[in-house]
């Protein structure tokens, strides 16, 4: 998916996901959360320094130099203030110890349930995922929980995942095209992106939306940080 303005859809979620992060008190991402990794790199530059940025490789407040093609990179180690291993940070979320948690889902259904795991075809597995890894650990142990799918289609999101790998403490859903939050235990639109329409929001979404106002486009001081630290523009990869 190309760059049709000033800014891209990778860019509008990035820039989005990073401003839910100005009161967090740490951020955890996993494995291929190359969005994610923008978004708190973003946070820690502009608007939450003291943010503790926790990940696999298990640097702790990292300082890459460049933006990795991969979020297991040894650039997620460098110049990092200490090491935590991926066993520590499951303690963490079981002590409710981690605030934000960057977590996405193949499908995700109205309720912010998501399934990593498969899809069934009568007795048989139609489509194998990866996986949930530790998700079912950390989504309903994690304070906040932003998930984040770089499709929006009613083909992820439905009205209820046929199968549940997990589901918790869910604060955002971001999108190529919106934001949902959950309320009473339902997802619902919280803001839709500035090119898309609810026209196009509701058209590719599983279950019932209602109108919601536009999510602030990125600014001009958001764009220059982006381009400055990542020219080649790795962060479309998951488009």
């Amino acid at each position: 998916m190309g760059i049709t303005r000033e800014y891209s859809r990778a860019d509008m979620m990035i820039v989005t996901m990073a401003r839910l992060l100005k009161d967090a008190e740490n951020a955890f991402m996993g494995v291929a959360s190359n969005l994610p990794f923008f978004a708190i790199w973003l946070a820690k530059k502009l608007y939450n320094p003291d943010l503790t940025w926790l990940n696999i490789p298990g640097g702790i407040d990292p300082s890459p130099s460049s933006p990795p093609r991969t979020t297991v990179h040894f650039e997620l180690a460098r110049a990092k203030k200490a090491s935590i291993t991926l066993a520590e940070i499951f303690d963490m979320s079981a002590r409710g110890e981690l605030d934000v948690a960057f977590l996405s889902g193949v499908q995700i259904d109205k309720y912010g349930n998501f399934n990593l795991s498969h899809i069934a075809e009568g007795d048989r597995i139609k489509i194998q995922f990866t996986g949930g890894a530790g998700s079912a650990l950390v989504c309903p142990n994690t304070k906040r929980v932003i998930l984040w799918r770089t499709r929006h289609d009613k083909r992820s999101f439905v009205e209820k995942c046929p199968v549940i790998t997990a589901s918790g403490n869910i604060y955002r859903v971001v999108t190529p095209i919106a934001v949902f939050r959950r309320d009473n235990g339902i997802l619902s639109l919280d803001s839709i992106h500035p090119y898309s329409s609810f026209q196009e929001v509701e058209e590719n979404t599983g279950f019932p939306v209602s109108p919601a106002p536009v999510t602030p486009a990125p600014t001009a001081d958001e764009m220059k940080l982006l381009n400055q630290f990542d020219p080649e523009r790795i962060r479309e990869i998951e488009f």
